[in-house]
């Protein structure tokens, strides 16, 4: 009987919890967490336990849009999903870990949108990118993403949508005679991206508007917050700040790893941030 107990546990086919390969393995207490930072492969062997043998907890984050040129708007966050009771099988799942877009050169650059993540049958779509400056009406508008990235500043501009797992990005409001906008912020997974604010030339008042926040996790044990929107940028003066998380200031790209918008500046504009895929399961 001994025998046999020991011969259950050990062979692939008889274990009681999961057991997988792939990605920087850590544990919290009874659970092993996968993180993925680059793309490669998660390999199961599936357990009998009728309750925890075969399902897994995940969080998938797309990379974050580019930050758009020449005070631009922000880059929107990667699309942000994530669920507990996820079936999987004893096999190998190819993961995409999502790059983020490069932000805008110069005025009437866009950003580019970022890259989705992908795990199994799950795929966050990668963020919007931040529209470029442009003195022209109408504006420029930013692109749809998980999250939709931030209007252009100086004419009248309309923020990316959210495709979904994500939210909008901001706009840059009416702007006539000498009224001019700032960029709007990019949206993030927790909240919108905020409008910019227009003002009277010298552009004191014209605001680039900041990104929106980012949401929390504990999956790996501690609380994190990620996928936030990059910045707006205003002519001259009043920049957005980036949002929560991990969202771009000012010329700042959006932090690795997090999904988050690269923030819009007057020169060099700010990456997405690379996305990241992350897997728990109970393996004792």
């Amino acid at each position: 009987m001994f025998t046999s107990f020991r011969m259950l546990q050990g062979t692939s086919s008889g274990q009681e919890f999961m057991s997988a390969t792939g990605g920087t393995i850590t544990t919290d207490g009874d659970y092993k967490i996968h993180t993925f930072n680059s793309s490669a492969t998660f390999t199961t062997t599936t357990g009998t336990d009728a309750t925890y043998g075969t399902v897994v907890e995940y969080l998938n984050i797309a990379g974050g849009g580019g930050g758009g040129g020449g005070t631009g708007g922000g880059g929107g966050a990667g699309g942000y999903r994530t669920a507990t009771g996820f079936t999987v099988s004893s096999t190998g799942y190819s993961i995409t870990v999502g790059a983020g877009g490069v932000g805008g050169t110069g005025s009437n650059v866009d950003g580019a949108t970022g890259s989705d993540s992908v795990f199994s049958s799950i795929t966050s779509t990668g963020g919007g990118f931040g529209a470029g400056y442009c003195n022209c009406d109408p504006g420029r508008g930013a692109g749809d993403g998980g999250s939709g990235g931030g209007s252009g500043s100086r004419g009248v501009g309309t923020g990316g949508s959210s495709t979904a797992y994500g939210n909008d990005g901001g706009s840059s409001p009416i702007a006539s005679g000498d009224n001019r906008s700032g960029g709007g912020g990019g949206g993030g997974a927790g909240s919108a991206g905020v409008d910019g604010v227009s003002g009277i030339s010298p552009p004191d008042d014209q605001t680039g508007g900041n990104g929106g926040s980012g949401l929390s996790s504990s999956i790996t044990g501690s609380s994190v917050t990620r996928a936030g929107g990059g910045a707006g940028a205003g002519e001259s003066y009043g920049h957005g700040s980036g949002g929560s998380g991990g969202g771009g200031g000012y010329q700042t790209d959006g932090t690795v790893n997090t999904g988050s918008g690269g923030g819009a500046g007057v020169g060099s504009n700010g990456n997405g941030g690379s996305g990241v895929v992350i897997i728990k399961y109970k393996f004792q």
